[in-house]
């Protein structure tokens, strides 16, 4: 698993990423997705409170998709 500092470098260079969620805090998750500049997916977010999905989507500015299928 690639480190949270890893992911954000990627992101902001503009590349999109699908992530597993459970493998990082809501503080990396938020960080990711504040320095994407092109589309990400959360996946395996079940052990995450709509609260915090709602602040992760916020700091990503419409770049982030929630998959909520699991």
């Amino acid at each position: 698993m690639r480190s949270a500092l890893d992911l954000k470098r990627i992101v902001a260079a503009g590349g999109g990423l699908i992530i597993d969620a459970s493998g990082y805090s809501i503080l990396d998750l938020k960080s990711i997705a504040a320095s994407a500049k092109a589309d990400i997916v959360l996946k395996n977010v079940s052990n995450i409170s709509a609260i915090d999905l709602k602040n992760i989507a916020a700091a990503g500015s419409g770049h982030v998709t929630i998959d909520m299928t699991e």
